[in-house]
């Protein structure tokens, strides 16, 4: 389950959009018919030019011009009326001027529309090629993603996520690059490229770790600002889950311990040793420097990785959300149901709106059925 936004709600469907014009019109006739009854000193024809603006908040510059046109008939048909007086005729232009300015404002907002729309979907794009949605099952594993963008328009920031099957088991990659949004897709592209290759040349966390750092160094190197050389860093949280083994292993490269839910609203934090992020030490860290921390991951436990744009997360009056204690609500949750429940609790606390980006991954053993060796699937 992957979060993303979709160029909708800009305009109201078609259908919808003609049962509103019914507003305008009847206000065209309505005032029409007040302003040609009522006495002569009594003129409402100046409203007509509510009708073309209230067509612009919810149609195109073609409906809007047609209400327009209407807008200004009924302003003639007023005037006829009444003999052209010179106030007439003065309220004539205007509402003629009025209209064509609504008119152009509608074009330039249909084409700021049909770019947003462009942006999205270049963001989706973007997110489908890094990003690869993780498949709900890989061996004994059931798995759910979340991706929460602090910039509203991009659906891909510095977070970032990946796991690979193997024949023995799984290992997932969840990480934060330094800074947000599209300023840190690159380096979120380097690495999780980087991953997906060196995870099938290193067969210990450690050494896939310091493999890791070193292509993070490189890239830095190679691409980093002079004015940021040195600053640039990734935090990451390397977790291997063999498939024989009621356990879980974890290299944490300053990264957030992951949150361990058990059933009946049990929640615990695995106690690690984290190292440096990467990029710290530009590509001298060994794998001597990268400790293996161990906890147990029994059939029934969920295994939540998330990045610190979820703990940091803060209330209208400044108060850190309570991760921990909000998800031991939901430990007897699936996966997906348990994101979902994360993702509508976590905006709720932050007031709809993030000021980081976001990244969660569920991960959950299932027990095994009759003794029959659960079906792999294989990840990317």
């Amino acid at each position: 389950m992957t979060l993303g936004l979709s160029h909708t709600g800009l305009r109201p469907p078609w259908h919808r959009r003609y049962a509103l014009l019914a507003v305008p019109l009847a206000l065209i006739v309505v005032i029409t018919l007040v302003d040609v009854l009522a006495p002569q000193d009594i003129h409402l024809g100046p409203l007509l030019v509510i009708a073309p603006a209230i067509t612009a908040s919810f149609a195109g510059p073609r409906m809007t011009a047609f209400t327009g046109i209407l807008a200004v008939a009924a302003q003639v048909l007023i005037g006829a009326y009444e003999d052209f007086t010179r106030n007439i005729d003065v309220q004539l232009v205007s509402l003629a001027l009025l209209t064509c300015l609504t008119v152009f404002f509608s074009l330039v907002r249909e084409r700021k529309g049909r770019q947003l729309a462009q942006v999205r979907a270049v963001s989706k794009a973007t997110q489908q090629v890094l990003l690869w949605p993780l498949p709900d099952r890989i061996g004994p594993l059931r798995t759910a993603c979340l991706y929460l963008a602090a910039e509203e328009e991009a659906q891909i920031g510095g977070d970032l996520y990946a796991a690979i099957r193997d024949t023995d088991g799984t290992r997932v990659l969840i990480g934060d690059v330094r800074g947000k949004g599209l300023d840190a897709i690159g380096e979120a592209a380097l690495l999780l490229g980087a991953f997906r290759e060196a995870v099938h040349e290193y067969t210990t966390l450690p050494a896939l770790a310091s493999a890791l750092d070193r292509s993070v160094s490189r890239y830095q190197s190679d691409f980093a600002p002079d004015n940021e050389a040195g600053e640039s860093f990734v935090t990451v949280l390397l977790v291997e889950i063999p498939d024989r083994e009621r356990i879980i292993r974890i290299t944490s490269c300053g990264h957030p311990a992951p949150l361990l839910l058990s059933p009946h609203y049990t929640v615990t934090l695995p106690n690690l040793t984290p190292a440096p992020p990467l990029g710290i030490g530009m590509g001298e860290a060994a794998p001597d420097d990268y400790t293996v921390d161990e906890a147990p991951f029994r059939p029934g436990d969920t295994l939540l990785l998330y990045t610190d744009g979820v703990i940091e997360a803060r209330n209208p009056i400044g108060n850190f959300y309570p991760f921990a204690q909000r998800a031991a609500q939901w430990t007897d949750s699936p996966p997906e149901v348990l994101l979902h429940h994360i993702q509508s609790d976590l905006l709720a606390h932050a007031g709809g709106h993030l000021n980081d980006d976001a990244a969660l991954i569920a991960i959950h053993r299932t027990p095994p059925h009759n003794g029959r060796r659960t079906r792999a699937t294989i990840a990317r």
